[in-house]
């Protein structure tokens, strides 16, 4: 049986990024068949010491973290601050279709391996930075962090409750927003030299990539100058988390379901009351619905409540799923989301892996994380050319 060729299995893609975006943002090229090659420095990239570890063990290899972000790669170490691996850098960028990295701004420059310098050497190089506040204005040279990214871009002026502080939503979902959208970028970019020839610079803030998810936030302050601001500490669970017997649950009016069918649903009648016959009136008398809904569902599990409001009333409804829920989640599983990987050091685990499907040319897993320097030889030798005793001179060196 012939497979039928990848989307992307004429790019090579160098990823000489750090942590989670960049190194995302390459992942995703390899996932649809590009050929990634990971390029570290010699003690690696710093996404190698994010914990957690595989049994708590800090060991470069075992960083669940890195072993996500860096699936579908090869992985080779080169010093780029030497002058012998900044030259071999520009070797391989000739061969190259993209370059993924994630330092300041200015820094490849003053190694004269900004996109300026290798697109003389690749006229059809894309690069693609990605970075707390991008390349230019008065922020680009800070650096930055998740929590910052939040509150820079405003979405935590709009998280939690109006009598505590802003919050921070959970994870690394800035990270990841700012991977996602420079893969979209990348994408354009090369469809766009497929038509022309040239590469181009393509230049991801992070915070810019937060900022662009506040869809109603920022409009609303142009257009009228409201301000959303957070939610009252009482009288607004109703359409936010509440709790259950095992558990927590979000309901909402809409979807195929009257008020009339919600308060049958819940089996309270006096939620049919005058008092919350509108938004307005609920809102009103929100402490009261929130009490009536938080007695009415304590002795209700989410799997029961989620599966009468579904299919028996046509709410909106959602449960909280925990990671155990979601490890055996049907809707997942369905969609084969999950993909076992094997690693050298780590062994077996499901990860996370096909996050949009196709007919023809879907996401393939390859082959897992690289070990620190696993293809140098295949590299440095298939690649380049380099005999073995080149190698390992370039290896008693230092340079990779």
């Amino acid at each position: 049986m012939t497979m039928i060729p990848a989307a992307l299995d004429d790019i090579r893609v160098l990823d000489i990024s750090h942590g989670i975006a960049g190194p995302l943002c390459a992942k995703l090229l390899g996932d649809f068949g590009a050929d990634v090659i990971k390029v570290e420095p010699a003690g690696g990239e710093c996404g190698r010491r994010m914990p957690p570890f595989f049994q708590d063990d800090p060991d470069p290899e075992k960083s669940l973290f890195f072993l996500l972000v860096n699936l579908n790669k090869r992985g080779i170490t080169l010093d780029l601050e030497r002058p012998q691996g900044a030259d071999i850098f520009k070797k391989l960028a000739r061969l190259a279709d993209v370059v993924v990295e994630t330092f300041p701004p200015g820094y490849l420059a003053s190694l004269g391996l900004d996109h300026a310098s290798l697109e003389r050497e690749n006229p059809g190089l894309v690069m693609t930075s990605i970075t707390p506040f991008g390349q230019s204005g008065p922020y680009s040279r800070y650096k930055g962090e998740e929590i910052l990214a939040y509150a820079m871009s405003g979405i935590m002026s709009i998280s939690g409750t109006t009598d505590r502080e802003p919050l921070k939503h959970g994870g690394f979902q800035a990270q990841y927003e700012a991977g996602f959208n420079g893969t979209m970028a990348t994408l354009f970019t090369l469809l766009l030299r497929d038509a022309t020839g040239a590469g181009q610079h393509v230049d991801v803030s992070i915070q810019e990539v937060v900022t662009s998810t506040m869809v109603a936030n920022q409009p609303f302050y142009s257009w009228a100058g409201g301000v959303q601001g957070r939610r009252r500490p009482v009288g607004t669970m109703f359409g936010n988390v509440m709790p259950c017997k095992d558990g927590y649950f979000v309901s909402q009016a809409g979807g195929g379901a009257s008020w009339d069918d919600l308060a049958e649903f819940y089996g309270r009648q006096e939620l049919k009351d005058e008092r919350f016959a509108d938004v307005d009136q609920r809102t009103v008398n929100g402490q009261a619905l929130d009490a009536i809904l938080i007695e009415a569902a304590k002795e209700r599990t989410m799997a029961e409540m989620f599966k009468t409001a579904s299919e028996q009333y046509r709410m909106l409804f959602g449960i909280v799923q925990t990671p155990a829920d979601l490890a055996h989640c049907a809707q997942l599983e369905a969609r084969e989301f999950y993909q076992e990987v094997e690693h050298p050091v780590i062994g077996k685990i499901n990860v996370p892996f096909r996050l949009w499907n196709m007919t023809e040319i879907p996401a393939r897993y390859r082959r897992p994380a690289p070990t620190l320097g696993q293809h140098n030889a295949e590299v440095y030798g298939r690649l380049l050319g380099y005999a073995e005793e080149e190698v390992t001179a370039l290896r008693e060196a230092g340079v990779i």
